[in-house]
């Protein structure tokens, strides 16, 4: 994962402008679901995954630092963790948490705990 959490690690392959928005999303052990939104800030990049019927509906943030590596022609984007780190990760809430400093500050620290060295 990309030392800032926030940020697409360089060998990503994200340019930012593209459009996300409905990539499968790959765990490093399989299919998450899709991408329902992304943000390229440059201090608050991110991106919203639906997981569908996987986590009964979850909407998860996945800060853009978890991001290995995005394949445009197979619209794919790999995420470097594991299906049970994001179960178990804060659920997403778009009415409540947009904007959130608190949410994004615990996410983060959620992320940050599973960061591999």
């Amino acid at each position: 994962m990309s030392e800032n959490l926030w940020g697409y690690q360089p060998t990503a392959g994200h340019t930012v402008g593209t459009d996300l928005i409905g990539y499968k999303v790959e765990a490093t052990d399989g299919s998450i679901g899709k991408v329902d939104k992304h943000s390229d800030d440059v201090t608050s990049s991110y991106l919203v995954v639906d997981t569908g019927v996987w986590i009964f509906g979850k909407h998860v943030l996945l800060p853009a630092g978890t991001v290995s590596r995005i394949d445009a022609g197979e619209k794919k984007v790999y995420i470097d963790l594991t299906k049970d780190q994001i179960k178990d990760a804060p659920e997403f809430d778009k009415d409540k948490h947009v904007g959130d400093a608190d949410f994004h500050r615990t996410t983060g620290e959620y992320y940050g705990r599973h960061r591999r060295v």
